[in-house]
């Protein structure tokens, strides 16, 4: 059995395989132990056999965005113990006077120099000495550290020296991690940012995968444990324990993947996904089916820059829980702040503040009898007494919750420009991929206001993340900086490199693929583009310099910077069957009828039970497509087509 597990801000999210087909299965979250929440689902979908969990984990991400990790040593090379907080030159908020940076999250009396030196050839011109280390390893131990970050200078060039004082510190049993080994490339600042993030998330990450692991072992569950990662591929649990930084957008990364899939499928290669969940809304766009996801090899996450491979997600604090609320002035605002799972919306029964979901609810989006398939039934009368309560100086609660859905809709559409419009894209040119429990709720209203021509909402939209997670393939990323012209032979560097390949993955009997990249720039230039390492990687490198910034210049010298390698093991193959078609009247499915509100006017329009759908079934607006994982909206002047995999196509009626 294969099971894939989506843990989210309100819904916990699992996707299994019973009798070849998909089965889906939600749970509500538990954010003070999210593990509780994932044996919960684990324990409903076994049957004591063997199985495969894939698991989208939040525990760090949260863990960083709330500063609830770990307290880090920094250790680096002496004089350079303040650069993990003096960072970069750049300020997001150059001109405000007011703005705060956060914390660092390694304060001064945690940082630590080691007399040492390697210059950048990776000459070492000085050792530490034995007796300043173990004179490091008691500051550290008295300090109370729980995690050590290492990062020497210049150790990607040669490690000796880190690694002898690795074997130092690692005397005192404390979470480890070491830059050489992480990420072994240049740019002190962003190598010694994404090393103190893995070891400020190392104990609360290890800690958490290790107990969900002994949990699983009474269930006879002696199947593969697996995590997804940030670039979109799986890694074995117990790698994700010791290099967690890897996970920070986990179960975003799940979603991207899921939707890249099933639009390809359908036919659709060009994409935006809209994934908008409980807490927060993830987009990304993918530019046609050679390109794929695209992945970037730095972040900045909670204001700290990381920089190991992460698809390229853009976030922002709007999602079903996202609360409404009256500034002094009088003026509406709604999230960041979520009512998440606990307390929860004021129609899920113990929530008191007006959400995102509770608009939907007050305006007819969401039908209080069809929602988690009948599971949990909405308290419609509970939800309008404590909008009266807040409505500040509106009228009524209609009237509140159409504000909160067009300041929600406003800011998921900014987010949709951020990813189009700001890099050169037209969105009008690419399909919405809607999905998560409220993406297909407000899919519509953001084609319409982005001119998108369709929307594409998948089977089982509110559990794709989790989808995605158990179709990925298990990936494996290495780099190593080099500085190098590019008339050298860089087959001895890629076969160094190949080394640590063949060590990780020397346990598995599935092949591989590896592929070969680098980072190239002119010299003189102060940051690289990534091109596959072919015979005219030079070539590439030019046009796509040229696509990027508008020119190109093939008699500079160019510089090879790093190397990289991804090494892709398929997973388990996961086959997604057409359906027969139906003969198109979508009778079968009709539910009856229900009042809704559209630009303050109330529309009367059909009820639609999703799974009751067949292929070439036809739809009119208004109406609502309920399913146990989420709520689609077709408002007036959209149709909607099912397609052969029984994926809902939206369009505006001609």
């Amino acid at each position: 059995m294969q099971i894939a597990i989506d843990s989210g801000g309100t819904f916990t999210d699992c996707i299994y395989k019973e009798g070849g087909a998909l089965k889906v299965l939600k749970v509500f979250s538990t954010p003070g132990n999210p593990g509780t929440a994932v044996m919960s689902a684990i324990r409903t979908i076994s049957n004591g056999g063997k199985a495969t969990v894939r698991h989208g984990t939040t525990v760090g991400t949260n863990a960083l965005l709330e500063r609830k990790g770990a307290r880090v040593a920094f250790v680096t090379t002496a004089g350079f113990e303040d650069i993990i907080s003096i960072g970069r030159q750049a300020r997001a908020n150059l001109y405000d006077w007011f703005a705060e940076s956060e914390p660092c999250i390694v304060p001064p009396d945690l940082r630590f120099g080691i007399t040492e030196r390697t210059a950048a050839d990776g000459t070492i011109l000085q050792r530490a000495e034995e007796d300043e280390l173990r004179d490091l390893a008691e500051k550290i131990r008295a300090a109370g550290a729980e995690s050590i970050a290492l990062c020497l200078l210049f150790s990607f060039a040669n490690p000796g020296n880190e690694i002898a004082a690795a074997n130092v510190l690692r005397e005192l049993g404390l979470p480890l991690s070491l830059s050489h080994v992480i990420l072994p490339e240049f740019r002190e600042y962003e190598r010694a940012s994404t090393v103190t993030v893995n070891a400020y998330l190392s104990p609360k990450v290890g800690g958490y995968l290790q107990r969900l692991d002994d949990e699983m072992q009474p269930l006879s569950m002696q199947g593969a444990f697996e995590v997804m990662q940030s670039s979109g591929g799986i890694i074995p649990a117990r790698f994700a324990a010791e290099q967690p930084v890897r996970t920070v957008l986990s179960g975003p990364a799940g979603g991207v993947v899921g939707a890249y899939r099933l639009a390809l499928q359908s036919g659709f290669s060009r994409i935006i996904s809209f994934d908008m969940g409980g807490t927060s809304t993830d987009v990304a766009l993918i530019d046609g089916a050679q390109e794929g996801p695209r992945t970037i090899g730095d972040a900045l996450v909670s204001q700290l820059p990381i920089s190991v491979p992460m698809l390229d997600i853009h976030t922002i604090g709007a999602g079903g829980g996202s609360l409404a609320r009256f500034d002094a002035a009088g003026i509406m605002h709604v999230g960041p702040e979520s009512a998440g799972a606990a307390p929860g919306p004021i129609c899920y029964g113990h929530g008191t503040q007006p959400t995102v979901t509770d608009a939907n609810l007050i305006l007819g989006r969401l039908h209080p009898d069809h929602f988690l398939g009948g599971t949990v039934k909405l308290d419609v009368s509970r939800t309008r007494s404590y909008m009266e309560k807040a409505l500040g100086p509106l009228a009524t609660p209609e009237e509140l919750s159409g504000g909160i859905a067009l300041l929600a809709e406003a800011a998921m559409e900014r987010a949709i420009r951020v990813i189009s419009v700001e890099r050169g894209h037209d969105p009008r040119e690419f399909t919405l991929v809607a999905f998560g429990g409220a993406g297909p709720l407000h899919a519509c209203a953001l084609a319409k206001a982005l001119r998108m021509p369709r929307v594409l909402i998948p089977a089982h939209p509110g559990a794709l993340s989790a989808l995605g997670i158990l179709l990925a393939d298990t990936v494996r990323d290495y780099s190593k900086t080099v500085m190098l012209k590019s008339n050298v032979d860089l087959e001895p560097q890629f076969k160094e490199l190949e080394k640590l390949v063949n060590a990780g993955t020397a346990d598995s009997a599935i092949p591989s693929t590896v592929l070969r990249s680098l980072d190239l720039r002119y010299a003189g230039q102060g940051y690289e583009l990534n091109v596959p390492a072919g015979t005219d990687f030079l070539e590439t490198f030019h046009r796509t310099h040229q696509k990027r910034y508008g020119y190109a210049d093939e008699r500079k010298a160019v510089e090879i910077v790093s190397l990289r390698l991804r090494v892709t093991t398929p997973g388990e193959a996961v086959h997604l069957d057409a359906f027969a078609p139906g003969d198109g009247d979508a009778s079968q499915a009709l539910l009856g009828a229900h009042s809704m509100i559209f630009d303050g006017k109330v529309e009367t329009g059909k009820v639609y039970q999703r799974e009751l759908l067949e292929p070439e079934d036809r739809l009119i607006g208004p109406a609502l497509v309920v399913e146990y994982s989420a709520t689609t909206v077709l408002p007036p002047g959209w149709t909607g087509f099912v397609d052969d995999y029984k994926n809902l196509l939206l369009e505006v009626s001609q």
